[in-house]
C-alpha cells in the first residue's frame, strides 16, 4: 500500500498574522510590481518562465487556510497559470471562500505584472520573485542572445533561507515598553472611486536630477520626498482640519539591518507626523523635521525594540490559547485604531537590478498597492525613476500638489494614469 504524506505547513510571520483578519473589498492588501520591456510581452514564453521561476520559490505554491486559533499556510501541487491583464490592478486574490494561490502573473502589450497578497511576501521577497521571472523570460526569449551562457544573477538563497521566519528568528522577550498615545491624524475625505476601485498616477523622471534636488536640501531622496508628500497634504487640507498633524507611515526592509534572505516578509514601519499648526510650512522645515525622525526612527536598535513589540503578542501564551473566531475581530479593532494615527503611506522599493546584458530589453520597472487611502510607492531602474500614486479618491489634488512642486523645482515629470489626465 503506498504511503501519501501529510501537506507541508508553514505560520504565518509576524507581518503577515493582520492580513488575513482585515482584508476586504475596500483593501484586499494586494500590491503589484511590473517590468516593463522594449517589446510586445510573449504569453507562451512567459508561462515557461513562470515555471522555472516556481522551481526557485516552491513556498508560492502555498495556499492559507484557517485553523482553530491561527491561519496558516499549506504547501500545493497547483501550477501557476500566465493570463492577459483583464481585472482592474491589484483586485482582490485572497477569498476566504476558495483556496488558490496567493499572487497571479499577467500580462499587457510590453509589461510584465506581478500581483501578490502581501500574508505571504513583502515588496523585497515578490520583487526577487519579478526579477527572476523576467531573467527567464528574457533568457528564453531571447536564447541566441545568452548562446555564451546564461548571466550571472544576483540572488541565490536557499529553500530554507527563503522560507526563513526572520521576525521568529531574530525575536527575544523583554519588558515592554511605555508607549504615548497616538493623536489622530488627519484624513483625507472625498468621493471615491466605485467598486472599490483604485486611481493610478504615475510620474516618471530621472533618478539623477532627483537625487541632486534632494541633496540641495542635504537629504536622502526617500527624505526628501517625504517632506514633499507632508506639504502637499497641507496645501489641500480643510482649514478645520489644520490642527492635526499629517502623519506619513513608512515600510523599512529589515534585511538592510539584520542579516537576512528570506522571501517572505520582513518588514518594520516607522511613523514621520508634522504638526502645521506649531510648525512652519516651509521646504526647509519640514525636510529638517523628517530628517530627524529618520535618524531617530532608523537604527538597528529601534526597529529590533519595535519589531518585539509586535512579535510578542503572539508568542504570548494567553494569546496562543484564544480562538481565531476572537482574533479576527480583535486584530480587525486593533487595525482600525492603528489607521486613525496615519494620514498616508510612503513606500521606496529602491534601485532595481538586473544583469547588465538584459537591461537594453528593460524599459523601467514600477510598483503600487491596493489602498483604503493614499499611498505612494516608487523603485528606480537605471536613471529612470517612477513614482506611483494610487487612492481610493476620485479627487487628485494631492498628487498634483506633489507632482506641480517637482516640476517647479526643476524636475521634468512624465504623468500617466489609469484614469483621465488631471491637468498636471
Amino acid at each position: 500500500m503506498s504511503h501519501v504524506s501529510a501537506p507541508r505547513w508553514s505560520r504565518l510571520d509576524n507581518a503577515a498574522k493582520i492580513f488575513p483578519s482585515t482584508s476586504s473589498r475596500k483593501d484586499p492588501k494586494v500590491f503589484r510590481f511590473s517590468c516593463e520591456l522594449t517589446e510586445p510581452v510573449d504569453g507562451q514564453t512567459l508561462q515557461f518562465a513562470l515555471d522555472r521561476t516556481m522551481e526557485k520559490f516552491p513556498f508560492y505554491r502555498s495556499v492559507l487556510k484557517k485553523g482553530l486559533f491561527w491561519y496558516y499556510f499549506e504547501d500545493s501541487a497547483r501550477r501557476p497559470v500566465v493570463r492577459p491583464e483583464d481585472r482592474p490592478p491589484c483586485s482582490p486574490i485572497y477569498s476566504a471562500d476558495r483556496k488558490g494561490l496567493l499572487f497571479c502573473v499577467s500580462f499587457f502589450e510590453r509589461r510584465i505584472n506581478l500581483e501578490v497578497y502581501h500574508a505571504i511576501c513583502d515588496g523585497t521577497g515578490a520583487l526577487h520573485f519579478l526579477r527572476m521571472l523576467v531573467y527567464y523570460y528574457l533568457l528564453a526569449r531571447h536564447e541566441e542572445a545568452f548562446a555564451a551562457g546564461p548571466p550571472s544573477f544576483d540572488y541565490d538563497a536557499s529553500q530554507s533561507q527563503m522560507r526563513d521566519d526572520s521576525f521568529s528568528r531574530y525575536y527575544e522577550k523583554k519588558r515592554k515598553s511605555v508607549k504615548a498615545q497616538t493623536p489622530r491624524a488627519y484624513h483625507q475625505r472625498g468621493e471615491r472611486w466605485p467598486e472599490n476601485r483604485i486611481g493610478v498616477l504615475e510620474g516618471r523622471m530621472s533618478v539623477q536630477a532627483l537625487l541632486a534636488l534632494a541633496h540641495s536640501y542635504q537629504a536622502t531622496l526617500t527624505e526628501y520626498l517625504t517632506a514633499l508628500l507632508i506639504l502637499s497634504f497641507r496645501e489641500t487640507m480643510p482649514l478645520r482640519e489644520s490642527a492635526r498633524p499629517v502623519v506619513i507611515t513608512i515600510p523599512v526592509n529589515l534585511r538592510n539591518y539584520f542579516p537576512s534572505s528570506t522571501a517572505r516578509n520582513f518588514f518594520g514601519i516607522i511613523n514621520v507626523g508634522y504638526d502645521f499648526s506649531r510648525r512652519e510650512d516651509t521646504v526647509e522645515a519640514v525636510v529638517s523635521f523628517v530628517q530627524e525622525q529618520f535618524q531617530s526612527q532608523l537604527s538597528a536598535e529601534k526597529l529590533k525594540e519595535r519589531m518585539d513589540e509586535l512579535s510578542a503578542l503572539e508568542h504570548n501564551l494567553l494569546t496562543q490559547l484564544v480562538p481565531l473566531a476572537i482574533k479576527d475581530p480583535v486584530l480587525r479593532a486593533a487595525d482600525y485604531l492603528a489607521e486613525r494615527g496615519i494620514t498616508a503611506a510612503f513606500s521606496n522599493i529602491g534601485r532595481v537590478t538586473m544583469p547588465a546584458e538584459m537591461a537594453p530589453y528593460i524599459d523601467s520597472f514600477h510598483v503600487f498597492a491596493s489602498t483604503a487611502r493614499l499611498q505612494a510607492c516608487m523603485c528606480s531602474f537605471g536613471d529612470q525613476f517612477v513614482l506611483s500614486f494610487t487612492s481610493p479618491f476620485v479627487s487628485a489634488d494631492v498628487q498634483r500638489a506633489f507632482f506641480r512642486r517637482l516640476t517647479s523645482a526643476g524636475i521634468q515629470v512624465e504623468v500617466s494614469s489609469n484614469r483621465e489626465q488631471f491637468g498636471i
